[in-house]
């Protein structure tokens, strides 16, 4: 099984990230620092309720069990 991140919602307003939900890493190997990118693309499609909300959704840390 992979990794699993969290992914938030930024609220610029407050300066808050509220946690909606998490992204699963499918990958074998760990990603480096640039391809962090892809990641993020794939949780806001998943997530993302407008175009406007696209860009408020981040990848966060990686959940530990």
């Amino acid at each position: 099984m992979g990794k699993v991140y969290k992914v938030y919602r930024v609220d610029y307003l407050t300066k808050m990230k509220i946690p909606i939900g998490t992204v699963t890493e499918r990958r074998n190997r760990a990603r480096d620092a640039g391809s962090q990118l892809g990641l993020m693309k794939l949780a806001r499609q998943m997530f993302a309720q407008s175009a406007e909300d696209r860009m408020r959704i981040i990848v966060g840390e990686e959940c530990t069990a």
